[in-house]
This record gives structure tokens, sequence and C-alpha cells, in this order.
């Protein structure tokens, strides 16, 4: 028993004495690195800017559910909002039943993202065994990366306080040091505007390089924050409520110029070949399927200047394809969230450059038939096929099962009220198909309620819509067609119609549209209308009315009738408060000719019971009262 006493003593004052050796207890833990330790190697300074990559403000809409600290962004659910589509998904049908949007929808205020853009810009600055290159590189990126937060916010929330130290609290009691104003609205602009060109020569000069920032991302970046300024000093006397005294929002008239020259002569350095070679993506002869490649080609896209990638080897993938691919047949029978409405299908024009509405009936009001579901939709522009899976064609391999029902002789339908629905026709014994198995039905979540599938985005690799497997395609931030749309418009509101008319018409070219337009065509409806067509579901269409001034014209709280659908095509203005569809129907009447032929009919959802009606107060986002409460600095927005 002794022994054993002995044995245990001696144990504990060997364990005392091992446990009060310094170099024992000063050992440095493996699952920390210190500061010195990270910004002394190239590789973890590397690792801490790609976290502030990935922090980018998510307007990828790839994502089933917001980012932390970014607000009411809420993912793949404000791709296609304003009625461009309409949401098959009965969780989302209250978007369609109300009135407009709260105030708060889009607001973003994450000054913690901003607190570490400034740290690690002061210490990678004070960085002493960083090579001077490559700090300098770092240093420009991060800078890149703060002046497209402060784009994001700006574009929301108009001006906001304007921090580029990070501040520390001194637990003094006081914190009023910490408390900052808004800046005005036009001096966020020219941040962004001036952080890009004091950029621009310090990063790398590289078309290849899609996923960091380049020369030519710094320009794109400047000549679009260059154009929304501009369209804000020239339109917002359209709108002399949306403005506050201090210039926090609202930009003077007077400096409208200067900022479309600034927009056209970025979107002209991208354009020279200067900030790398890049070029309209032209890989196919079939221009539909060559304009959905843009997004989901890779492999030398030469269109893309900056994108967020998504890679399976890196674990970054995502499930956008598997929310809304055609349903019937897919992977994991999953799909058909975003239909688009037929008020966005019937707003790309003819190859003739003519507006005309999709043709259901001739000028006595008598059906037209069909021989293929396709046909209707033949002599439009391409990028339609490329943006909107429309009835009669294939995704994946398999035909896309988009159809309402049989029509009879006497007019009468005869459908389903389940996917693939059968039934008896007259004259028949035994049960067939009677609407498709992706719809549309109406009510039924994930069918093709407005009769159209999304294309633009989706991965048509086989399991990109599996869970365990996911999808790879990037979300584009910028690229080449857009620099040219900018340019366009610039030149246009700098009155050089030719000049405008050249840069659209090469990317109208790639469209099919092969008559170019003239300066006498080119005005502020074509602008907006090239815009709409070639930019659809990338996040453009709100910012762009919103900055025009015309969103609430364009969302007035007034429901759509039929006969309005047909009226003002290509009209900037043109109302668009509901989103409506179109229904295609085979015929049965063995007598007729007719019989197995198609026919087309607009239908408004049953579930579309509101008219969207843009607040004045929507034109930017509320700042929330906790904000305020802990900062009296800042005002609020008008109109809230």
């Amino acid at each position: 028993m002794k022994k054993i006493f002995y044995t245990q003593v001696i144990f504990m004052l060997l364990l005392s004495w091992g446990c009060n050796d310094d170099d024992f207890l000063n050992r440095p833990p493996t699952n920390i690195l210190t500061e010195e330790q990270v910004w002394g190697d190239e590789g973890q300074v590397l690792s801490v800017l790609a976290d502030l990559y990935n922090r980018y403000v998510d307007l990828s809409n790839f994502r089933d559910f917001p980012r932390p600290g970014l607000s009411t962004l809420a993912g793949w659910t404000r791709m296609a909002d304003f009625n461009e589509a309409f949401w098959s998904e009965a969780g989302r049908y209250g978007d369609f039943q109300n009135s407009g949007w709260d105030y708060n929808t889009w607001s973003i205020w994450d000054y913690g993202y901003i607190r570490e853009m400034n740290l690690f810009i002061r210490k990678c600055t004070e960085a002493e065994k960083l090579s001077p290159a490559v700090k300098e590189r770092y240093l420009a990126e991060a800078r890149f990366l703060r002046a497209s937060y402060y784009f994001e916010l700006v574009k929301r929330m108009g001006g906001v306080p304007l921090i580029l130290e990070p501040m520390t609290y001194d637990f003094n009691g006081d914190p009023t040091y910490l408390q900052h104003a808004r800046a005005k609205e036009s001096e966020i602009y020219d941040f962004v505007i001036r952080e890009a060109e004091e950029i621009k020569s310090k990063l790398p000069v590289n078309a290849s390089e899609k996923s960091r920032a380049t020369q030519a991302a710094a320009l794109a970046m400047q000549a679009r924050a260059a154009l929304y300024a501009a369209s804000i000093a020239k339109y917002g006397v359209n709108t002399p409520q949306v403005a506050l005294p201090g210039g926090e929002v609202g930009i003077p008239a007077n400096l409208a110029t200067g900022y479309y020259t600034k927009a056209l002569s970025a979107a002209k350095e991208i354009i020279s070949g200067s900030a790398g070679v890049y070029a309209l993506y032209n890989k196919k002869p079939d221009l539909s399927e060559n304009f959905a490649s843009i997004f989901y080609d890779k492999a030398n896209n030469s269109e893309v200047i900056f994108a967020e990638d998504y890679k399976l080897q890196s674990g970054k993938v995502h499930y956008f394809t598997g929310w809304n691919q055609p349903r019937y047949g897919a992977e994991e029978e999953e799909g058909g969230r975003i239909n688009p409405s037929l008020n966005f299908v019937e707003a790309f024009e003819k190859l003739d450059n003519t507006f005309a509405p999709i043709p259901v009936a001739n000028a006595a009001g008598t059906p037209l038939y069909y021989t293929n579901q396709i046909d209707i939709f033949a002599g439009r522009d391409a990028r339609l096929g490329g943006t909107v899976m429309l009835p009669g064609t294939t995704f994946k391999g398999r035909a896309v099962d988009i159809w309402a029902g049989f029509q009879l002789a006497n007019g009468t339908i005869v459908s389903g009220d389940d996917r693939g629905a059968q039934k008896t026709l007259p004259g028949k014994t035994v049960p067939e198909q009677v609407v498709g198995f992706d719809g549309p039905i109406d009510g039924f979540e994930f069918t093709a309620q407005t009769g159209f599938y999304l294309r633009k985005y989706l991965d048509p690799v086989v399991g990109s819509g599996q869970r365990g497997v996911n999808s790879e395609v990037w979300f584009i931030r910028y690229r080449y067609a857009e620099v040219l749309l900018n340019a366009a418009e610039a030149a246009f509101e700098l009155g050089q119609p030719a000049v405008a008319a050249g840069y659209m018409n090469q990317v109208r070219e790639r469209a099919g549209l092969i008559t170019p337009l003239k300066a006498a065509d080119v005005n502020f409806d074509r602008i907006a209308h090239e815009r709409r067509v070639e930019l659809a579901f990338e996040g453009h269409y709100h910012y762009d009315i919103q900055r025009w001034r015309i969103a609430h014209l364009v969302m007035d709280g007034n429901a759509i009738s039929a006969a309005d659908l047909s009226k003002d095509l290509g009209k900037a203005t043109k109302r668009n408060t509901q989103p409506w569809a179109l229904w295609s129907y085979k015929i049965y009447d063995p007598a007729s000719p007719n019989n197995g032929k198609w026919i087309y009919k607009p239908v408004k959802l049953s579930r579309v019971t509101g008219s969207d009606r843009f607040q004045l107060g929507n034109y930017y986002s509320l700042i929330a009262d906790d904000i305020i409460n802990n900062n009296p600095k800042i005002v609020r927005n008008p109109n809230h």
C-alpha cells in the first residue's frame, strides 16, 4: 500500500515540475495563427482577402437564404422581382396579393464588413514581409471590394457615413466620437469613381482572371457607378420629393454631364482593349443557345470580366438549377420556381426591329393555329430563347412538357388538376394525358404556371440539379455586353446618338437583329429596352428603373388587363404591375384540318390578386430605427 502511495506522490511531483517548464507553457497554439504569422506570409494574407471576397454583397441569387449581415436580401427570390416573373411556390404567392414592397426590402448596412476591410488595408499597408508587388495588388483588391460595397450601399440607401479607417472604442463612456453623419449621395459615388481610378493601374491586366479584381473590373465598376450617378442627377428633377436638403439623397442636375463623361471614358478604356482583350461571347451557331452559354461556359469566355465562381472541387456550389429547372424528370423531382411572365416575353422585339405582341389571334380575334408549339415565338430576338425556356424546347436532353390541355371543337377545355393528368377524350375509350407534366396548372406550385421556365443561369450538366452534386455555374457581376450598353447610354445622354447606336448594334447583332439601328432610332426607350432584355435577371432592372426615376410609373398600382399587355411595347414606362401567363392548348377536333395543332391564350393567374405600387419611399431603403438610435446624426430617408 505504501509503495502505491509513494508512486503516486512521485508521479504528481514529476507532473508539477513539468508544468512549471517555461518552454512547455509557452508553446504556441497549433490551431490559431498570430497576427505576425498571418501578415508575414503572402498565402495567409491571401486567405484573409479571400474571405472578404466571399462576403461581397450577395447579388448572385444562387443561395436559398440571405448571408449573415445582409439584411433582407433573399437570394434567388429577388432575382425576378417586379413582375418579370411569377414565383411558382405557394409560400411566395403573397408577393402577388399585396400592393408592393416594404421600405426595408433592399436595405443593407454592414459596417462590420467595412471595418474588416479597413483593418485589412491598414494591416496590409504596415506588413513589412510582403513583397512590394504583392502588397500593392492585395491593397488594390481590398479597396476594390470596399468601393464595391459602398456602391451597393449608395444604390439602396443613398448617402451613408464614409468610414475609411477602422474605428476603436476607448471605453471612456462617451461613444459620440464614433458617430458620423451621412455623406452626400454624390460624395459616395465620387468615392467609388475615385477609388476605381486610383487602383486600376495597380491591378493586373488579365482577361483570363475572372474571380479576382482586375483593371477591367475596376473600370467596369467605375463606368456603372458614374452612369448611376449621372442618371440620378439628370432624372432626379422628375421626383423632387425624393431628396434631402443636405444632399444625403439627390444629386444636383449640373453634375450629370460630368458623370456621363466619366462613364463613357471608363467604358471606352475596356472597349479599347487597354485593360485586357474582352469581346462578346460568340461560340455557338444557335444564337439562343449561344446567349444561354455565356452564363455557364467558363472555358475561355471572352465576355466575362468579373464573376463569383463556384467549384465542386472546393466545396463551393449552389442549388439554383435544382430550384428552377423543369421539374418533370429532373434530379430530385425538384424545380420550377421562377416562371418568367408574358409581360417580359413580349418585350423581345421581332427581327425587323419592331415591337409586337406574341401572335395568338388575327385582327378579327380568330385564334392562330401552330403546327409546333415553338412556332409562335419564331422571328424574335434570339435572347428570348436564351433567357426563357419556351414550350416545345428541351433541357438536358428532355422535352419540356408545358401545355394546358386540349380544346375541343366547341371550345370546351379538357385538362386536369395534377401534372400529366389523364382523361378520356370524346370518341375515345382509353384515357390519355391531357395536361403537361410541367403544367401549367393554376395554383399548382413548381409547375410552369406562366407557361414558361427560366433558362438563364440554369446548368445543363446532368447532376447539377441534384442536392448531392449541385451546380458550378458562376454568377457574372460584370460582363462586356453591359460595358457596351453603359457606353451607349452615356453617349446618348451626351448627345452622341450615332456612337450609341454603334455600341448597341454590336450587342443586338449577336441576338440576330442584323438590321442596324441608326442614330435617329436611338432614344431613351431604346436604351431602356436593350438593357431590359440583355441584362434580364442579372440584378439590373430594379436599379435601372430606380435611377431613371420611372419605377413609380412602371409600378403605378393599377391592374393590367389583357388589352394592356399589347400596348406600349418597347416603352420604358409601360405598366408592369402584375405578371401574366401564356398557356398553350392542343386542338382535338378530328374533323378539322387544325386537329393536333396548337393555340395560345393569355391568362391571368388566380393567385395574382394585387397590383404593385412602387412608392416614392421605395426609391431609397429604410435606415432602421436601431441605427438612428445609436447614431442621432443619421437622418432618415425621404418619405419614410
